[in-house]
């Protein structure tokens, strides 16, 4: 834990190392890790034994080449490994993955939708906003009420980029007749709040 990057980037790339050895490495580098360390972390998104380490190194990495390689990692992964990819790519809020997100909500397996529609949410502005919105016309069920919730947060989202109009729209599709009752009572509160709060433009 006293390694700099460049050592801990060679026990990533050495044969030899453990398991247990490249997991302290990547966690060691989520706190110095730099852009230089990005090509090593990201070889071991596909290794289902140190992939979710290796997303825990490159999140804080302040450098856009991580959220390049979390993009790329989107065309070749699946199962709990592309839900991993696409929870990361959500935390950063990249919002040039949106395109690629969009299409993976109506994904067959269901944990890979959900974890597409809940990135959207979080990445929000109105890219996000429009894939949602198309989103709760094409889906039904658990689903639908899963986009619906993340509807719910990328209002707050785009409350707190300033789109203040943009977000009251959103919060009144989602207050509408046929969408869950609890995210309409959601939806209609964060309508209140924005309405009643002393920001408001007057």
């Amino acid at each position: 834990m006293k390694l700099d990057s460049p050592e801990l980037v060679q026990i990533l790339k050495d044969p030899a190392s453990t398991v247990f050895q490249k997991g302290k490495a990547c966690m060691r580098l989520a706190m110095v890790g730099t852009k230089d360390a990005v090509p090593a972390l990201a070889a071991l998104l596909s290794d289902p034994q140190v992939s979710h380490y290796a997303r825990f190194g490159l999140a804080p990495i302040p450098d856009p080449s991580v959220d390049n390689a979390l993009r790329g990692a989107l065309k070749t992964l699946k199962g709990k490994l592309l839900v991993g990819v696409i929870d990361s790519i959500g935390q950063r809020k990249d919002a040039k993955a949106v395109e690629s997100l969009a299409k993976m909500m109506y994904d067959t397996d269901a944990e890979v939708a959900q974890a597409a529609t809940a990135a959207l949410g979080l990445i929000s502005g109105p890219l996000a906003t429009k894939a949602l919105q198309d989103g709760l016309a094409k889906t039904k069920g658990p689903m639908r009420t899963a986009v619906a919730a993340a509807g719910l947060v990328c209002a707050e989202g785009l409350m707190a980029q300033g789109d203040r109009k943009g977000a009251l729209a959103l919060y009144d599709v989602l207050s509408r007749m046929g969408i869950p009752k609890t995210v309409r009572l959601a939806a209609m509160h964060g309508t209140i709040a924005a309405e009643t709060a002393l920001s408001r433009p007057r």
